[in-house]
């Protein structure tokens, strides 16, 4: 721990003099200016409704400082951000904040802490981190990344089968930026195109230590097979053997992917999840539009949600715990679309669907880029199912007069307005 924080000291010092420095030296800074807010009117039996007894408000300010220097075959990588959360949630540990945009995490299970906390209160929290700091050699054909930085695996477009690495959950809202993670990552340009990726993620345990059981070890193998893209995993993930194959194939004007993941568990058995999804470009009206579906097997998921949290299996409760998984059950179809009405102005819309209980989330969302540094986002959630169904309100516990209390279920509006300086 005197390791983490004593880095982290130093760097508080030495990392704000580099960006002041940076205009002199000749690097290159860019800068990007969130306000993301929602607004949740949450459904009787809700947990949280219970204890506020009001809709759930909840809002972030993120102000995101990026640095890079390159000289020769050497990159520096520096991205520190620092944001506000307001949330009525924050009052209430054990039920998960409701903001839809990404929610800046804490560094406990990494191996270095870079997050400091400036101020919190009863329903905020102000902090400041490095979700990137990372030195990446480059010569020639190798690359070799050192320090904290994000990778993304897989073909997903709502659910993620092959990326382990901090996905983006399937209602996200921000995905400018991925949340970084403290690895090693090593990659091999070969004649032809194709490339091989050996990856290592430090991580520790629930009592704070480094550890190989938390860590994860992959190697991705990406080649050419005619018009297609082939590519093969094999790695360690916590206690856990996975090996993935992911395809990607041109179908007419349309493209065709595939991922598939084979789990052994620690305990010896096996979970093999996968995705299929295709989508078009076209032109109707004059108007460009893009379209998409997707199928998603997680067979860590249940048939039937139970009526509390503790009856979920434990493979399950770990990865939504780690952020892996965001779904309970085990197949869902996702269908959107997203149409250009102007070079200013586009829509899209996202249907997902729970085919065990037939629960339905709709997410649309209206966006208008008034210049080239500025976006402003307009959306809707809006669960289509009942109490007891996964869109609908996810049982968690029950209350003293033995009613089932819930989560989730509610509709959300919310607003994100970007500025890139």
């Amino acid at each position: 721990m005197m390791l983490r924080h004593g880095l982290g000291s130093w760097l508080l010092l030495i990392i704000p003099t580099l960006l002041v420095a940076v205009p002199a030296a000749g690097w290159e800074l860019d800068a990007r200016l969130k306000w993301f807010g929602s607004l949740t009117a949450l459904p009787e039996k809700d947990l949280l409704r219970r204890e506020t007894g009001t809709p759930e408000y909840a809002d972030d300010i993120d102000l995101r400082l990026m640095v890079r220097h390159r000289q020769g075959p050497l990159q520096l990588i520096v991205d520190h951000s620092t944001t506000l959360t307001r949330a009525e949630s924050t009052r209430f540990p054990g039920v998960p904040l409701r903001t839809l945009d990404r929610v800046p995490e804490s560094d406990t299970r990494r191996v270095l802490d870079l997050t400091w906390e400036l101020d919190e209160g009863g329903r905020h929290r102000l902090l400041h981190r490095f979700d990137r700091l990372a030195v990446r050699y480059s010569p020639g054909a190798w690359s070799l990344t050192l320090g904290r930085d994000a990778v993304s695996w897989g073909n997903g477009l709502v659910f993620q089968t092959l990326d382990l690495f901090n996905p983006f959950s399937p209602t996200a809202v921000d995905k400018d930026y991925k949340t970084g993670d403290d690895l090693m990552l090593l990659e091999r340009l070969f004649p032809g195109g194709s490339d091989l990726q050996v990856l290592a993620v430090g991580r520790r345990d629930a009592q704070g230590k480094v550890s190989r059981d938390a860590a994860s070890l992959a190697g991705k193998w990406r080649l050419f097979v005619g018009e297609g893209e082939l590519e093969l995993l094999a790695g360690k993930h916590y206690e856990d053997a996975v090996y993935g194959l992911a395809v990607r194939w041109p179908l007419g004007g349309a493209m065709l992917r595939s991922d598939l993941a084979a789990t052994r568990l620690n305990s010896g058995n096996w979970k093999l999840s996968g995705l299929l999804n295709v989508d078009y470009s076209l032109v109707l009206g004059g108007r460009n539009v893009y379209v998409y579906g997707e199928y998603f097997h997680n067979s860590f998921g249940v048939r039937e949600l139970p009526d509390g949290v503790i009856d979920y299996p434990l493979p399950l409760v770990e990865r939504l715990g780690r952020g892996e998984l965001f779904n309970l059950m085990r197949d869902y179809l996702a269908v959107g679309t997203n149409v250009e009405w102007h070079p200013l102005w586009n829509h899209t819309a996202t249907l997902i669907g729970n085919l065990q209980d037939a629960s339905v989330l709709l997410q649309t969302q209206l966006s208008f880029e008034p210049t080239d540094h500025q976006r402003i986002d307009l959306g809707v959630v809006h669960p289509l199912g009942g109490r007891g169904d996964e869109f609908g309100g996810v049982p968690l516990t029950r209350d003293p007069a033995g009613s089932v209390l819930t989560a989730g279920g509610g509709t959300s509006a919310y607003f994100r307005w970007v500025y890139y300086l």
